[in-house]
């Protein structure tokens, strides 16, 4: 535990200081998590703000963050280590030239760390500069059950095992953070070696807070349409709904082209800043936008 994090408050003011807006609720998942070190699996949408946490969390610490980006066929050798096979036959041929190499000898030589490749699960279980290393393990889900059961022994010891070198355990546990956009579920036995959170779409008054610390440059009554607008798109028959990554992403390029106010042509012009999919575009764009942009400017003026 950081001695500088002694409640949740301290918590929502150190990632405030890295410019994220966190939720008491949140705050008090990742509070306790460190406090416990437990690894800690957020769930939620894309686009919701799990990936930016730890990035947030290892600046504040002033740990460093180590990333697993996790993708279908990911194995555990892929995630913890591999064998520079270019230097290993270097040096075999050199040896082979020098003659009289002893077999043994040379196969003790190249399996050693000197010839090792350390992946995130690996480096993460080393000694770092500042302290444990935030370890982020990113879209779990997109892996298979063979590489969530390996994270069990894994994350439950904190130790991986090289059969050439023997078991490396770290010293300190690293900060484990886990996160899932549910595209399939996560077996339970894994989720019960974490603390668990949802991480949901923010209110309109906490996306306005996280629009002010990511773009601040955005004027309060264009950040209202740009959020309104956002969350009223949320509400819509779309294939891929836009997230908080998307309201700041769209904001920027607002500010950008100068704009101080939505319009629909403003709007199709740069809806692919916040729809990902051309048939969510078509279905918005035209009267459809208009009629979306006249009912959050409706909710916005005042009675």
């Amino acid at each position: 535990m950081d001695r500088n994090i002694a409640s949740i408050d301290d918590v929502q003011d150190l990632l405030a200081a890295q410019n994220y807006v966190c939720e008491r609720a949140l705050a008090t998942v990742v509070f306790l998590s460190l406090r416990l070190g437990k690894p800690l699996f957020l769930e939620g949408e894309a686009g919701v703000g799990k990936t930016e946490i730890a990035k947030a969390l290892a600046a504040a610490l002033g740990r460093r963050l180590i990333r697993l980006q996790c993708y279908e066929g990911l194995d555990a050798a892929s995630a913890v280590y591999e064998w520079n096979f270019a230097e290993q036959m270097i040096a075999i041929r050199t040896a082979e030239a020098a003659g009289g190499a002893d077999r043994d000898v040379l196969k003790a030589e190249l399996f050693t760390e000197e010839y090792l490749i350390a992946r995130p699960l690996l480096e993460a279980m080393r000694p770092q500069p500042g302290g444990p290393p935030v370890l982020l393990i990113d879209e779990l889900d997109r892996t298979d059950e063979p590489f969530e059961a390996f994270l069990l022994e894994a994350l439950s010891d904190f130790q991986v095992t090289i059969p050439e070198l023997g078991t490396i355990a770290a010293e300190a546990p690293p900060i484990v953070i886990l996160t899932s956009n549910r595209t399939r579920e996560v077996h339970d036995a894994l989720k019960r070696r974490c603390l668990y959170h949802w991480v949901d779409y923010p209110s309109f008054e906490r996306e306005i807070e996280i629009l002010h610390a990511r773009a601040p440059e955005a004027a309060e009554a264009l950040s209202r349409e740009i959020v309104a607008f956002v969350q009223a798109l949320r509400t819509e028959d779309l294939f891929k709904k836009p997230g908080v990554a998307e309201t700041i992403d769209w904001a920027k390029c607002l500010l950008a082209l100068d704009v101080i106010a939505l319009s629909p042509e403003v709007i199709a012009d740069t809806l692919g800043a916040i729809l990902k999919y051309q048939d969510d575009i078509q279905k918005i764009e035209g009267s459809e936008a208009k009629r979306i942009l006249d009912s959050v400017r409706a909710e916005l003026t005042p009675a």
